[in-house]
């Protein structure tokens, strides 16, 4: 397998416009009980989702598939800058946290070394905030393994939770 760097790469990037002020998409991404709702991608449930939402603390989610099979993500936060910037390293593993190698569940690994993911919530005014996901994998290989599709799928879900905290302020 090639060695894949940061610099050399085209990473997987996902971007959504969302009819809400930034302060919401801000809560549906950081706050566990919404983001259990749209964790995963289309029939996917999060039945558990723990986030110390700090830098240096970790997240540990839960992504059930449509037959029941569960996949387990955990990461560590390391940089994040309110309503604006999240800077956090993803990855699968046990339902207690612990890392697992993606070969171990069947699945290529085709992150870039060094790399993390960045979220990036830009306040586009007129109640519109555009959120731009960088992830942690080149872009290719993102489209070939159905990662876009997928993160489009979760962003649509992302998009309901946002619509209801809107309704309800």
């Amino acid at each position: 397998m090639t060695q894949n760097t940061v610099s050399e790469v085209e990473r997987m990037v996902i971007t959504r416009v969302f009819d809400a002020p930034r302060e919401l998409v801000w809560k549906a991404w950081t706050d566990p009980k919404y983001v259990m709702q749209w964790w995963g991608p289309k029939g996917f449930t999060s039945p558990v989702c723990q986030m110390d939402f700090r830098v240096g603390g970790k997240f540990l989610c839960c992504m059930r598939t449509p037959d029941g099979q569960e996949f387990w993500n955990a990461g560590e936060y390391h940089e994040i800058v309110l309503h604006e910037k999240i800077v956090s390293s993803m990855y699968f593993s046990d339902s207690k946290g612990n890392k697992v190698e993606p070969a171990e569940l069947g699945i290529e690994h085709e992150a870039i070394d060094g790399a993390y993911d960045v979220t990036l919530f830009e306040d586009l005014g007129n109640g519109q905030t555009k959120l731009i996901f960088i992830g942690n994998e080149p872009m290719e290989s993102a489209k070939e393994s159905g990662q876009v599709e997928g993160w489009n799928e979760i962003l649509d879900k992302v998009a309901a939770v946002v619509a209801g905290l809107a309704k309800a302020k």
